[in-house]
């Protein structure tokens, strides 16, 4: 009898644990994803801050080209 209480629990407390790992495996999953929506949204944003910051970032090296040609022309 008093065996077959000690394997119940044996049994009991290796169920509780498979569901603990199971449930931990499964969260880590959802954190990788919230990461990579997260790493996507800055890379959207980063790109259309590039996208509208196009034309003054075209136009400071257009002026530092001709600054560096006025300077080498010299």
């Amino acid at each position: 009898m008093r065996i077959e209480k000690e394997e119940n629990m044996f049994s009991k407390i290796s169920e509780a644990l498979r569901k603990l790992v199971a449930r931990v495996q499964d969260e880590a999953g959802q954190a990788l994803a919230e990461y990579g929506l997260i790493i996507a949204l800055v890379a959207v944003a980063a790109i259309a801050a590039l996208a509208l910051l196009a034309g003054g970032i075209i136009g400071v090296f257009g002026d530092v080209t001709t600054e560096l040609n006025g300077a080498v022309g010299s």
